[in-house]
């Protein structure tokens, strides 16, 4: 697939994304209402999406551990230098660390990387490993850092960290790929119209996260003369620096190639999580520069998608 053949199949995603912000920025839509469609395709379309692909899938080719292991130790090495570089930026409170590491290691999967896969390979399924590595590793180790930093809440941090735990495993992504492993594992027959049905709903995930997610920078006014130095360098590392790693850590130390490095490395290059603004909010530390990473990392992982696309065609 040559450069042509590569923006071919980002027109969907430019169209959609595009709309979304220019119907937000003339106030033909509200750009208040992404929340609902950002609701819809988080808590119901991309659920359905993937339950209906995993109960399909081999997970014995969708869990390839060699890949996932390499992405995890990328992830891990680039965990530690985004440690050094905030403390040596002057960031001292663990929150504050921990909400940097999230910002600059994890990905935007549900609301980007899923849109786009489908968009690119007509499947999401590399995603989910990586999803799953996200909520079940990543995310519960910045979970507990918040919870055992925070002194607003009654009880012990103990069960202030358990309740935190169990409310992010039961997500309905989170639900829904391990629904779907569980089917696929036991001797059970989903009835064709069931799928067919999540099918049906799980088509509009990618169009709808994509508007959702065009409507939110529309209307979010981005400033890119006020980008500070520590955004500038997160969203450096984020979208340039990540993918390298990963392509670095994977391919030479693990003897990942062919498809599974492709996926892994277009993977790496996906934004910032919008969860990073949520967990900002609900801990209350670095909201402002949460909710300016988010949206500057989406603009800048949309504009650099064509080159690492190419990258990852030919990694292929």
């Amino acid at each position: 697939m040559g450069a042509a053949g590569v923006l071919e199949k980002l027109a969907p995603v430019v169209l959609v994304f595009g709309c979304g912000v220019v119907l937000a920025r003339r106030k033909v839509v509200p750009s208040e209402s992404s929340r609902a469609f950002a609701d819809y395709a988080f808590l119901f379309a991309v659920p359905c999406f993937l339950f209906g692909n995993i109960y399909r899938s081999d997970l014995g080719a969708l869990f390839n551990w060699r890949a996932i292991s390499g992405y995890a130790a990328a992830a891990g090495a680039a965990a530690v230098l985004t440690v050094l570089v905030a403390r040596a930026t002057g960031v001292r409170d663990p929150r504050g660390v921990a909400l940097r590491v999230m910002a600059a290691v994890q990905v935007n999967t549900a609301y980007f990387a899923v849109p786009v896969f489908i968009m690119l390979f007509g499947n999401a399924a590399p995603i989910f490993p990586v999803l799953l590595f996200q909520v079940c590793v990543l995310s519960l180790v910045i979970i507990a850092i918040m919870e055992l930093g925070r002194e607003d809440r009654m009880g012990s941090p103990a069960r202030r960290l358990g309740s935190a735990v169990s409310a992010s495993l039961m997500t309905p992504v989170v639900i829904a790929c391990n629904a779907g492993i569980l089917l696929n594992l036991l001797p059970v027959t989903v009835p064709g119209v069931v799928l067919d049905s999540f099918s049906f709903v799980g088509d509009s995930a990618s169009p709808v996260a994509l508007f959702a997610l065009g409507l939110h920078l529309g209307g979010s006014g981005l400033r890119v003369r006020g980008t500070t130095p520590e955004e500038m360098w997160i969203i450096a590392f984020k979208c340039v620096a990540l993918p390298l790693i990963t392509y670095a850590v994977c391919h030479f130390l693990f003897g990942v190639s062919g498809e599974w490095l492709s996926y892994l490395v277009l993977i790496a290059a996906m934004p910032a999580p919008q969860n990073l603004f949520i967990f900002a909010q609900r801990y209350d530390v670095g909201v402002d520069i949460s909710a300016a990473l988010v949206v500057k990392s989406s603009v800048v992982a949309l504009l650099l998608l064509p080159l690492w696309t190419q990258w990852a065609v030919r990694l292929a």
